[in-house]
């Protein structure tokens, strides 16, 4: 579906990570749940697997290729659209989570990304996905 085609209901303009809040994204990932009035199974436990579910659909196109042949893949409109239809819906169930256990995701990204940053200091970690011991 083309950019312009997709609209949000709160004034036509295109959506866009540059232009689209996260609150933006909860509100209409919760207005997509209630107009479906799918709140009754919306615990916690649910959503998580949803989240684990919706992820190993997403590994499904990567399956077996090498990094390089999975960089490739994405040159491909079909199977990016697939792989972008995947993170989305990821991303939803997450969003779900994150409105059905009132989780606020960017206090929660910074507050992990602090961790990590004690965790995985950038001048012993640069370059290395693990350190060898």
């Amino acid at each position: 579906m083309s950019e312009e085609n997709q609209v949000r209901r709160n004034g036509g303009t295109p959506w866009g990570d540059d232009r689209t809040s996260v609150a933006e994204l909860r509100a209409a990932w919760a207005r997509f749940v209630s107009d479906r009035a799918w709140e009754p199974f919306h615990f916690p436990k649910n959503l998580a697997m949803a989240v684990a579910a919706e992820s190993g659909e997403l590994l499904e196109p990567f399956l077996w290729l090498s990094g390089p042949d999975s960089l490739e893949l994405l040159r491909d409109p079909v199977q990016r659209e697939a792989v972008e239809d995947e993170v989305a819906d990821v991303a939803g169930a997450l969003l779900a989570l994150c409105n059905t256990c009132n989780i606020d995701l960017s206090s929660a990204m910074a507050r992990k990304m602090a961790k990590n940053e004690q965790k995985y200091p950038a001048d012993v970690y640069r370059g290395k996905y693990r350190l060898e011991h």
